[in-house]
């Protein structure tokens, strides 16, 4: 089912190259009080963070900074399944894990040479499939990580716009 869904959307959208560029979903978040905060978006999609005690917060939810990784590893997985489909690769069981080393100075403003973000992130996949060798999962796990529309975010420099409306 994949591998045909795959195949019907590649070739869509090569016979129409000009509709393959679009504008994503709107995410918009409403503080709830304190540091938690409700993202929801289209067809009742939602999601709920809060930041650490530490800083605020109450950690009564995960922190955005854990729904980044969760993202990117939900996305490095769905990639990771979408190509072994795709290669026809029968029994495909993978899970992967990301995690992310960073420095609170950072976040909280204490060194503009610290980035707010992580300096590093590591992602690892647990892979097998029936008769697959481990150069063709490796494989499979490069094509994910660099077809993931997460992971690229993370690695390019994406212009960022900020528009601010006073009501």
């Amino acid at each position: 089912m994949i591998r045909v869904a795959m195949d019907a959307a590649s070739a869509w959208v090569s016979e129409h190259p000009e509709q393959a560029a679009y504008t994503d979903t709107l995410a918009t978040a409403r503080l709830e009080g304190g540091l938690r905060v409700t993202v929801s978006g289209p067809d009742g999609a939602s999601l709920t963070t809060d930041m650490p005690d530490a800083v605020g917060g109450e950690a009564s939810a995960m922190s955005p900074g854990w729904a980044f990784r969760a993202a990117l590893a939900a996305c490095a997985l769905s990639l990771a399944t979408m190509r072994a489909a795709q290669q026809g690769i029968a029994g495909f069981r993978c899970e992967v894990d990301v995690d992310s080393q960073s420095d609170d100075r950072g976040i909280l403003g204490l060194d503009p040479d610290v980035p707010a973000g992580p300096s590093a992130m590591r992602i690892a996949f647990r892979m097998r499939a029936a008769g697959a060798d481990a150069d063709v999962l490796r494989g499979v796990a490069a094509w994910a990580v660099d077809h993931c529309p997460v992971t690229d975010a993370t690695r390019r420099a994406v212009p960022i716009s900020v528009e601010i409306s006073l009501a």
